[in-house]
């Protein structure tokens, strides 16, 4: 066991382990899909969980599979401090074999928003962007009127 940074493993209290906690996600939660995979969410009070299933169906050579999870867990890693407390169980599609590293990382989150796990972050993350003015309501300038000059 690798003791000098505990923070890259994915403890045991982090996951769905039992067939159980699994039912109990898939016949309560929440579930949102895309072409590569699909989430169910439970909703609970207590950090976030993740669960992970990846059948032969998606992929014949377990390399393959454990790729797709290991990109999964990674992502979970990163993201659990900011996502909602509760049970996540991602369900892999067959498609999700032939995807690269980073359009299932790209996935996982896009659907953690959409099931609103995950909160948006704004065009910098802090605001939303300034609207600009009009073409049309600009004056003679190029700027848009003032309190002196009134729109014609």
């Amino acid at each position: 066991m690798n003791t000098d940074n505990p923070r890259k493993r994915f403890p045991r209290s982090a996951r769905v382990r039992t067939r159980a906690e699994y039912s109990s996600v898939f016949n309560g939660a929440r579930r949102v899909s895309d072409p590569l995979m699909t989430l169910h969410w439970l909703k609970a009070d207590t950090p976030a969980r993740l669960g992970l299933a990846v059948s032969r169906k998606v992929d014949v050579r377990a390399v393959g599979r454990n790729r797709i999870k290991r990109v999964l867990r990674d992502a979970m890693r990163h993201l659990r401090p900011e996502l909602a407390g509760g049970d996540y169980v991602v369900v892999a599609r067959t498609a999700a074999k032939t995807a690269g590293n980073p359009q299932i990382r790209e996935a996982f989150i896009r659907l953690l928003r959409r099931a609103g796990a995950l909160p948006a972050t704004g065009a910098d993350g802090t605001m939303p962007p300034r609207k600009r003015a009009e073409p049309s309501s600009l004056n003679a300038s190029g700027n848009p009127p003032g309190p002196a000059e009134p729109a014609c």
